[in-house]
């Protein structure tokens, strides 16, 4: 048997590689993200292509999250009802369905919604576009793939996300006000009066940067593995099951990390 050479560095263990490729996957995420975003200040802009991503991403993804947004506030409605009456304390299931919304579950909701159905769209359209060398194409004929594919789509879900949270959190109380009125038999001025009066501005402002923060999420790792989507059809498969999964544990977390440090800002 051959002796080894000396001095020669022992081979990686799987699980050195494995912490090596996380870490090089990191860094790549990284970067691909501070480039789109360095880039929606650079020239040319793209414009008709973030209004044509607005328009897939925004109206595409309309009725699920009105679908979603009215029956969480129904459900909600339905499920407090009976511990607020148990307790007298009817006249405030608009204050809770509409705090818990606006707070909460309307932009975690959205956002999930939104990533399971726009994340994985990204990461198979240019996934497939880099399995049959469109994206070479493109860099061979001097347009940044970045510039023209990422940032238009990370612009146009940060937007829609924004608005489509709104959307959902109105829905999600109206949702509430129909099963109060109509299961219930409650008052449904006094509803909506117990409904906005709770919302105060700190409540407003932790549930409108959520949705941002989650919008990005979304179109970063979408277009992420869409970027690095290798081997064929089976790898574009791989990348958007990746997407989906990973965004979705992205929001879960950073709701998580965003309450507490808006919570200790704004004392919400």
């Amino acid at each position: 048997m051959a002796d080894r050479t000396l001095g020669a560095p022992p081979p990686d263990s799987a699980l050195s590689q494995a912490l090596k490729q996380w870490l090089f996957s990191f860094q790549e995420f990284w970067l691909l993200t501070a480039q789109a975003f360095r880039n929606i200040a650079a020239t040319p802009f793209y414009a008709a292509d973030t209004f044509l991503q607005m328009d897939s991403i925004g109206v595409g993804s309309l009725p699920i999250v009105v679908l979603t947004g009215f029956f969480t506030g129904a459900v909600m409605a339905l499920q407090l009802s009976a511990t607020l009456t148990e307790y007298g304390q009817i006249d405030r299931l608009g204050q809770l369905v509409s705090l818990s919304l606006v707070l909460e579950l309307g932009p975690v909701l959205s956002a999930l919604m939104i990533g399971a159905r726009n994340a994985s769209g990204m990461a198979s359209e240019l996934g497939s576009m880099v399995v049959t060398e469109q994206i070479d194409a493109m860099r061979a004929l001097g347009t940044d793939p970045v510039k023209k594919l990422v940032t238009p789509r990370l612009i146009a879900t940060i937007v829609m996300t924004f608005f489509l949270t709104l959307i959902a959190d109105m829905c999600g109380i109206v949702g509430g006000w129909v099963y109060a009125v109509m299961g219930i038999h409650m008052n449904g001025a006094l509803y909506w009066f117990s409904a906005f009066r709770i919302l105060d501005a700190s409540s407003m402002i932790q549930g409108l940067i959520k949705p941002l923060i989650f919008g990005g999420i979304i179109a970063t790792v979408g277009c992420y593995y869409g970027m690095k989507a290798r081997g064929g059809t089976q790898g574009v498969g791989r990348a958007t099951t990746q997407a989906v999964v990973l965004a979705s544990l992205l929001i879960i977390i950073s709701d998580f990390l965003l309450s507490r440090l808006l919570v200790g800002i704004l004392g919400t």
